[in-house]
């Protein structure tokens, strides 16, 4: 049995005899080929060798085991051997020759240039999008092996290798140590009761000696994720006894310790971490979570800062046009160009809504001017978006000289004040007042709720809101509650921005009518937590109590302002709570049914 707590020890080896302990072994030629260089490490199942391939001049890590007396090969060698013949895939390492001699076994591999998990977690070199990829990539070496019926058993940030200059885009991460696999049903070296692995990273059912699953690896995976994006092993205690006793406890959610990572990967880290087995996502599906993810990550601070990399010492020669193709063939660049575009042409529209619409017919070509703004803010959203919002409220107020200009300024600073991380969604705002004139304003908070994290869906749902009030004021028209009762039209106001301030701003300011935002932004930022897509009873019970408070949240705003607004209530409150509540249901079993491949699977 094979029972660590993380650590693998270190060989004590005897000077002058073993392998790795005596200088005379460097430049030694073993199998008549490869010529030892450098000591890499050691661990408890032999002595890891930088060598050079003297037939066909390349690299290669040998890994030396050596023989007890006599005796046999041993049984783990010939395992990691066999396991290798079976697996072919740029996420694992490969594995080129089993030799030996009278003196040991020897396991020649690839020779991969990196660090482990472990070391680059240790030195804060990882970013959040960084761990993403690295949990896709082991989603697809871990699937490869389980589709040749081989389960790992051993997934832990010591045996992932993540390269420095990775082959444009494969093996970006690579998981080695095949030691302890499971070989399948007809397995000879592996009996029930039998415990191999690491125990800070082992699946419940494997530390109680069953047959293991894929879904071991699952486990093992997800906590290995887990440690590097919240710092910490909830399972590791302070002694092997110490973390034998945590084993099969429900872990803490990730969100508590990392509030700020988007609310689904958070919810499906946890789900891999269920202590039954049968309950865990597909790697697939855990897989397409981490790839939908990473675009919404911080990228700050990790493996493509050169800074990071100098720090570490670590080589990189890939070139911009290598790293640009490795991520079209990740998924990423892809994801950000189609978010780039996406709202490139959002602002685009609405700069040329506002040009047809709101002032006098422009000298120059609105179509034109749109196309600029959707090109500079598909290549700098953030700066973009800004100089368009900046150039057309100057437009305004030079060609209209009234408060127009003021009114439409404060809608549109909304956006970047309350939701300056989604800088790329700032003119979805504008699409609360669009629903307002369909009588649907309460379906905004639904489309916020989209929002990575709590505090990006609460800024969008109140900038939303805003949006929506200033265009009651430009309008005069009812789009949820409608204008103050003492705001005057815009005709009162059309020749001042003194009195657009005074006569229009003001009212809106003072009026309890502003509370509907923070009710807003509460039910955009809770959505998420109430509609998980983890049981599609639960998500349909979880919307019909959304739907209903939000509703009555309007009835109560409207109760409050009173004499403030003309009407009674809010307008298309029931309908558009409903709808949106519906439209979080349907789009988390869409999501569902798309990442496992076949309706109706919820983890």
């Amino acid at each position: 049995m094979r029972l660590d707590d993380s650590r693998t020890p270190a060989v004590e080896a005897d000077p002058g005899r073993r392998f790795g302990s005596s200088r005379g072994d460097r430049h030694r030629l073993i199998l008549d080929r490869y010529r030892l260089e450098r000591r890499l490490g050691a661990g408890g199942f032999g002595v890891v060798w930088l060598a050079f391939d003297e037939k066909l001049e390349r690299e290669v890590a040998v890994k030396v085991v050596e023989r007890e007396g006599d005796g046999p090969v041993p049984e783990r060698t010939v395992r990691e051997a066999r396991v290798a013949a079976r697996l072919n895939h740029p996420g694992i390492v490969a594995l080129y020759e089993l030799g030996e001699d009278e003196d040991a076994v020897y396991l020649v591999s690839e020779l991969v240039h990196g660090r482990t998990l472990g070391e680059l977690a240790h030195a804060g070199a990882l970013s959040d999008r960084d761990v993403a990829r690295i949990g896709a990539a082991l989603c697809d070496a871990l699937a490869h092996a389980h589709d040749r019926k081989v389960i790992h058993r051993d997934v832990k940030p010591q045996n992932v290798i993540v390269a420095a200059d990775p082959a444009v885009g494969a093996g970006f991460a690579k998981l080695a140590d095949f030691g302890v696999a499971y070989l399948g049903a007809a397995d000879p070296l592996t009996r029930t009761g039998d415990v191999v692995g690491t125990l800070a990273y082992m699946a419940p059912e494997q530390a109680e000696g069953a047959r293991v699953t894929a879904a071991a690896d699952v486990y093992a995976l997800a906590l290995t994720l887990y440690e590097a994006w919240t710092g910490s092993n909830p399972v590791r205690g302070p002694s092997p006894a110490a973390t034998a006793r945590r084993l099969g406890r429900r872990m803490p959610s990730m969100a508590a310790y990392r509030p700020d990572l988007p609310r689904d990967l958070c919810a499906w880290i946890d789900a891999a971490l269920d202590p039954v087995p049968e309950r865990r996502p597909k790697l697939s599906t855990l897989r397409e979570a981490l790839r939908e993810a990473a675009p919404e990550l911080a990228d700050s601070g990790g493996l493509r800062e050169p800074e990071t990399l100098q720090r570490l010492g670590i080589p990189r020669t890939t070139d911009e046009r290598t790293r640009v193709l490795e991520d079209v063939l990740s998924g990423g660049r892809s994801r950000d160009l189609l978010t780039r575009a996406g709202a490139g042409l959002s602002a685009g529209g609405l700069a040329l809504a506002g040009l047809e619409t709101l002032g006098p017919h422009p000298r120059f070509s609105p179509a034109a001017a749109a196309a600029a703004v959707a090109i500079v803010v598909a290549l700098l959203p953030r700066l973009g978006w800004l100089l368009g919002a900046a150039g057309f409220v100057a437009w305004l107020g030079w060609e209209l000289r009234d408060g127009t200009a003021l009114v439409v300024g404060a809608a549109l600073v909304a956006a970047p004040v309350l939701a300056p991380r989604v800088r790329r969604g700032w003119s979805v705002p504008a699409l609360a007042p669009l629903l307002g004139a369909a009588g649907l304003g309460p379906f905004y908070p639904a489309i916020a709720g989209f929002a990575s994290t709590a505090l990006r869906r609460a800024g969008l749902a109140a900038a939303g809101y805003v949006w929506l009030c200033c265009a009651e004021l430009l309008t005069s028209d009812r789009l949820l509650f409608g204008p103050p009762v003492d705001a005057a039209a815009r005709a009162a106001w059309a020749r001042s921005l003194p009195g657009a301030a005074s006569d229009a701003l003001l009212p809106l300011a003072s009026s309890p009518v502003l509370v509907g935002a923070a009710v807003w932004a509460a039910a955009a930022a809770v959505l998420p937590l109430v509609v998980r897509g983890r049981s599609l009873a639960l998500d349909i019970a979880g919307a019909v109590v959304w739907g209903a408070l939000l509703t009555g949240a309007h009835r109560a705003v409207a109760e409050l302002a009173g004499s403030h607004i003309h009407g009674t209530d809010a307008r298309g409150a029931a309908a558009g709570a409903a709808l949106g509540a519906l439209a979080a249901v349907a789009a988390r079993a869409w999501g569902l049914w798309r990442r496992a491949g076949e309706p109706a699977q919820f983890p």
